[in-house]
């Protein structure tokens, strides 16, 4: 390490460093993951109040989504395979300029295209913040890269979680003007990065360096078993993002429709359904690294079937806990994923974190799309007798590869 790392943190030497899990680090990420993704969570929360305002179908507001997630998708794995290749860790504050220049362009939206320009800002300030902060968590993470993965990731399930929460209180209330005061907490964020991206400069690259000696932890597989297993959990996201995205863009149409409940009733049924997406991440990354990421992999995303092929056929009354269960059981695998995708892909950590968040993001944004094309035309409900079997693709987590007993 150099003089000036050493100045900087004297308090711990890099050899050190490199064998434990640095807590602040993933905590201050994690806090930053919350409030990035709750000011993006804020645009499918007020997406009632722009279908009322603009007079917009279930398939434009599907495009809304396609829009911001596409724009997410497509430069996230660039931006984690460049940052691989050139370590850059002040573009983890310059990326939330555009999270607050896509919220300010929404609040003062006046047209459907620009509604269209202002999902893509805030789909840029995801592309940049996703990978780089991913990279940071496994830096951070020591000997418990589950544990730290989960620990990420939960702070972006909270905030999207707090998203409809705050629609609900603010934004129904004050309508879409209030878009401004959330706006701010990019600059919160900016400050907290900020820091990070010192540590991350001083201390996490030395970080890496040590992780990339030790073979011994990295999973020996012929080139063809690392692309299939990869392969595979591709598709797994695919069927939890799809699924996922039926519930954030639909679900307080769906309970407005069948069940006749306001929009803020409707809200609040969308909030607990993403708080527990966040308890079910948190549990998912420590049982990974505790039980095996394969077994993780398969109860989460085929165990969570039984409960969705129920909540189309059941009433207000048991909607709510369904939501719940499915919620857990389905958000516990991705942590499992994006650290098993890293074990088969060693060298490109921010590469793969950036496809695994950028392809769930498209993923998501394309079913949107098609998900509200299909509502335009059959009936939200029917979206989610469709959106029931998605799970069952679940099967194929029999196929990966036994990364743990390859280990040495």
């Amino acid at each position: 390490m150099t003089d000036q790392a050493m100045a900087s943190e004297p308090k711990a030497p890099a050899g050190k460093q490199a064998g434990e899990t640095v807590f602040a680090i993933i905590v201050a990420i994690s806090v930053c993951h919350g409030l990035n993704d709750m000011m993006q969570s804020l645009l499918p929360a007020i997406y009632p109040d722009f279908k009322a305002n603009f007079g917009l179908t279930f398939g434009q507001i599907g495009l809304v989504t396609l829009c911001y997630q596409i724009t997410a998708s497509i430069l996230q794995p660039l931006i984690g395979l460049y940052a691989d290749k050139h370590p850059t860790p002040m573009a983890l504050p310059g990326g939330t300029l555009f999270s607050l220049a896509g919220l300010t362009v929404l609040s003062m939206a006046h047209s459907y295209p620009i509604i269209l320009i202002g999902a893509s800002l805030l789909g840029m300030g995801s592309s940049v913040f996703h990978p780089e902060s991913s990279r940071v968590a496994r830096m951070a993470a020591g000997p418990r890269p589950g544990l730290a993965q989960a620990l990420f990731q939960v702070g972006g399930n909270t905030g999207q979680a707090l998203g409809p929460l705050a629609a609900a209180v603010f934004v129904v209330r004050y309508g879409q003007s209030s878009l401004h005061f959330f706006a701010l907490l990019a600059l919160l964020s900016c400050a907290i990065l900020w820091n990070v991206g010192r540590w991350y400069q001083h201390h996490g690259l030395e970080r890496l360096k040590a992780m990339a000696k030790k073979k011994g932890d990295h999973v020996e597989l012929p080139k063809g078993a690392a692309a299939k297993g990869l392969l595979i959990l591709m598709t797994l996201i695919f069927s939890k993002f799809v699924y996922l995205a039926s519930i954030t863009s639909y679900f307080t149409f769906y309970l407005i429709q069948k069940f006749g409940l306001s929009v803020q009733n409707a809200q609040m049924h969308l909030f607990a359904f993403l708080a527990a997406v966040a308890a079910g991440t948190v549990l998912g990354g420590p049982l990974g690294d505790k039980l095996g990421r394969k077994r993780v992999i398969w109860f989460s995303i085929l165990g969570c079937l039984p409960f969705t092929l129920i909540l189309p056929h059941v009433g207000l009354v048991w909607t709510l806990p369904l939501t719940i269960i499915i919620g857990v059981i389905l958000a516990s695998a991705f942590p499992a994923i994006v650290v098993f995708a890293q074990e088969l892909a060693p060298g490109n950590v921010g590469m793969v974190a950036g496809l695994c968040f950028g392809l769930s993001f498209g993923l998501g944004g394309i079913g949107a799309a098609v998900l509200g094309h299909l509502a335009d035309l059959k009936g939200i409900a029917f979206v989610y007798d469709v959106c029931a079997f998605l799970p069952a693709i679940g099967l194929l987590a029999a196929f990966l590869p036994n990364v743990e007993k390859r280990r040495t």
